[in-house]
């Protein structure tokens, strides 16, 4: 099912006013770029899509990746769009990438956190005192701010000041990098992948793919608590290598608690299913929620009634297109609620950190529809809920509206961060 995706128009805005010649405006787009993970994908792919807006034949955009063939499978490259080989110790590469580069973006959302790994909070970092110290422009696209070891927030206080601008894509993690001390010029927009576009060609995946489950169709976009954080490690068990040197967090206690998570979903599901007639759809946004799907799908009593859409085979645009169509969706994904919005299906939040809980406060459904993964009446609650939103969807759809209408208008104001920021370069590279 897999097809590259259209590139955003090369089309010039006049929004800028400038007459460039001949030069080439030259972007490095730093992010967890070809990780197979459908929300940093719908990002690039709008981000891209602004860049080519607003600079149109003028810019030059190189996207460093740890995996080039993730990345070709949605993006084609172009004279003025570049796939980049990162290696894995990747600080003298990234050095020189952003040597040759005339600004530099961070383009992941989940950026300054060590929710996940430390190893990519550095990577952010350390291509933001590259860029410093090559006097380079330096600027954080809509980015989240959340969980830090002391040691990293030190590191963030000290790297993330020297950004040139940073956008954060809510008001709570401004409010966090102000507490850590970062005194860069910060403003706030939302998350880039609202104003994500799908496809037309795609809108039929769901008929072409299950036509059976159109109409009663309840989603969970898992997440496997217990691999993370990635740590780094000179070596390790094969099995727990997601790159060398970088190893899933295991442990036998951590197995243990993966199979009772799994034991537990398979049983909600079947509640569901032999309830309320719906077929499931085991929604994977990044590959490695795979194993955890599959471990699910096993335990479920009918299995024909659910299906595994995995990023590793669907698209960004594929993958909204089925979230779109749920009529419940259970999300421990922050992207899985960003890219469902536009069509308001019913959703319940089980969640590990600060990115899903700010969202929700922010649209106003936190104290309903928010459990921490963590809660020893997580299942009881869950069930309630979802229950409750399967009888009467409407009791919060129009409460989702109103929240994505926000969120939607604040995202446009992203683009127009980024025309003044490259107005003020051009302006930089005017003074004699």
């Amino acid at each position: 099912m897999v097809k590259n995706s259209s590139n955003p128009s090369e089309k010039s805005s006049n929004n800028l006013n400038v007459d460039y010649g001949e030069k080439k405006f030259k972007v490095l787009l730093v992010g967890y770029n070809g990780a197979n993970n459908t929300g940093s994908e719908a990002r690039l792919r709008v981000i891209i899509s602004d860049l080519k807006e607003l600079l149109g034949k003028n810019v030059e955009i190189s996207i460093p990746t740890l995996n080039q063939e993730n990345l070709r499978r949605y993006l084609k490259e172009t004279e003025t769009l570049k796939i980049v080989p990162l290696p894995s110790i990747y600080f003298l590469t990234l050095r020189k990438l952003v040597k040759e580069h005339d600004v530099v973006i961070l383009v992941e959302g989940s950026c300054y956190m060590d929710t996940w790994t430390s190893a990519l909070l550095w990577a952010f970092l350390w291509a933001t005192k590259c860029a410093h110290d090559f006097k380079k422009l330096s600027l954080a696209y809509a980015v989240d701010a959340g969980k830090l070891s002391p040691l990293n927030k030190k590191l963030v206080q000290r790297e993330a000041s020297k950004t040139n601008l940073i956008i954060t894509r809510n008001f709570e993690s401004r409010k966090i990098l102000k507490s850590a001390g970062v005194n860069a010029p910060i403003d706030v927009t939302a998350d880039c992948a609202f104003e994500f576009k799908v496809d037309e060609a795609d809108n039929n995946i769901l008929n072409e793919t299950w036509p059976e489950a159109d109409n009663q169709l309840v989603g969970l976009s898992v997440v496997d608590f217990y691999l993370w954080p990635v740590v780094i490690r000179p070596w390790g068990r094969s099995e727990d290598k997601y790159r060398w040197p970088y190893y899933f967090s295991r442990s036998k206690k951590r197995d243990e608690l993966r199979e009772e998570l799994a034991n537990s979903w398979a049983q909600l599901l079947d509640h569901l299913i032999k309830e309320y007639n719906q077929n499931i759809a085991l929604i994977c946004m990044e590959d490695l929620d795979e194993p955890l799907a599959r471990k699910i799908l096993e335990k479920i009593q009918c299995p024909k009634k659910a299906k595994i859409f995995s990023s590793n085979k669907f698209n960004a645009s594929e993958m909204t297109v089925i979230l779109r169509k749920l009529n419940l969706l259970f999300t421990s994904r922050y992207h899985a609620s960003v890219l469902s919005l536009a069509h308001q299906p019913p959703q319940i939040a089980i969640g590990h950190d600060n990115r899903l809980k700010i969202l929700y406060k922010e649209m106003g459904i936190y104290d309903k529809y928010f459990v921490d993964y963590q809660d020893p009446d997580l299942w009881k609650k869950i069930l309630k809920k979802a229950e409750t939103l399967l009888k009467s969807p409407e009791s919060m759809q129009s409460t989702l509206k109103t929240g994505y209408n926000e969120q939607l208008k604040r995202a446009q104001n992203n683009k127009t961060l980024l025309n003044e920021f490259i107005k003020k370069f051009l302006k930089r590279e005017a003074m004699p």
